[in-house]
């Protein structure tokens, strides 16, 4: 099981993690949403629950609970730029469909 960073997304939660002065990490997880059924879900990790997973890449951790990971192994966190807007893009091998807005999605 992984979850994987690009160059540009570890950079950036490097420096939101810098900037807040405190945490462990960013937890990537999904929860029920939106009109394809899930939506991911980032915040920053200052204590770590129970079934937590930690993965580290290029630095960073980033924190799965137990019950998200079966959604996202094998997801890459990316941070890209297009025209003026910039933000967290989600490479996840386990998609079959997303919705037309890209704001959920199922597997």
């Amino acid at each position: 099981m992984s979850i994987t960073m690009s160059d540009s997304a570890a950079k950036r939660v490097q420096t939101f993690l810098t900037n807040r002065g405190k945490g462990l990490g960013l937890r990537l997880g999904v929860k029920t949403s939106g009109c394809s059924g899930m939506a991911y879900v980032l915040e920053f990790v200052d204590v770590l629950n129970e079934d937590d997973v930690v993965f580290e890449d290029q630095g960073v951790k980033v924190i799965v609970d137990g019950k998200s990971l079966v959604y996202l192994d094998g997801t890459e966190l990316d941070f890209v730029k297009e025209g003026l807007n910039e933000g967290f893009k989600f490479n996840n091998p386990n998609v079959k469909n997303e919705c037309g807005c890209g704001e959920s999605f199922n597997v």
